[in-house]
């Protein structure tokens, strides 16, 4: 295989382990405490989060339940209803890091999440994070491919980023009663994320499939960590806050 597809391989299954981490861990169980997980489990989570995408949680815990504060209006980190949708969905990063850099919202919405010896000493550096993340799949596959791969992965990761807060407010299928879509192709891409109306219908479910015909994969992995003693579910069967009839 040439060395730039397989780096196109390795950066997309690298990416998908990161959203993997993403829904699991920051959104499920963090944000919203939806899922608890065991210390290994959160320990590998942590450690993905760090090298994949130098994302310290504290900051995306709080500006997610800022989103879910002032959801699609004023105060919104990332809704296109008030940025616009270019702006959501190719610099999502930029509006993250004006509100995840913003001492007062990190304090107000993540203050259940006290930062521990292991953030101050490695997991806040973010740099240092990706740094050795990229090290370790140039140490693997060799620099060409390593390098064609941490560039894929970085690309994808953050367009589909963008496209759950973009995409996932302006496009798709509206079951419940709020202004967020369902795109069952976008959940496909990013581990289930792409059920974003069902999510704003039911924000401490751990499943984000509740119909006939959803798919939510990040709730397989869920599933499978359960079976393994890896982690316990907040809520068998989600309490919808309202639908339309």
């Amino acid at each position: 295989m040439p060395p730039a597809l397989l780096g196109v391989l390795i950066g997309l299954l690298t990416c998908e382990l990161a959203f993997l981490a993403t829904t699991v861990y920051l959104h499920r169980a963090l944000a919203h405490r939806a899922v608890t997980l065991s210390a290994p489990v959160t320990a590998v989570c942590r450690a993905v989060i760090w090298i994949a995408t130098g994302t310290r949680p504290r900051q995306w815990v709080a500006v997610h339940r800022k989103h879910h504060a002032f959801t699609d209006r004023e105060g919104d980190p990332h809704s296109p209803l008030v940025s616009g949708y270019p702006m959501v969905q190719f610099a999502n990063a930029v509006l993250y890091r004006r509100f995840s850099k913003d001492p007062a919202v990190v304090a107000r919405y993540a203050r259940d999440l006290p930062q521990d010896r292991w953030d101050r000493v490695l997991l806040d550096h973010a740099v240092l994070g990706l740094g050795i993340g990229i090290a370790w799949l140039v140490w693997l596959f060799g620099w060409e491919v390593g390098l064609v791969a941490s560039g894929v992965h970085a690309s994808a990761y953050l367009l589909g980023g963008g496209a759950i807060n973009g995409i996932g407010h302006k496009w798709g299928s509206r079951p419940h009663d709020n202004l967020a879509t369902n795109n069952q192709w976008l959940a496909w891409l990013t581990v289930g994320e792409g059920l974003h109306n069902n999510h704003h219908a039911a924000s401490t479910s751990a499943k984000l499939s509740l119909a006939k015909g959803e798919f939510d994969p990040g709730w397989w992995a869920i599933r499978a960590l359960v079976r393994l003693h890896g982690a316990s579910v907040r809520h068998e069967r989600p309490a919808l806050r309202s639908a339309r009839t």
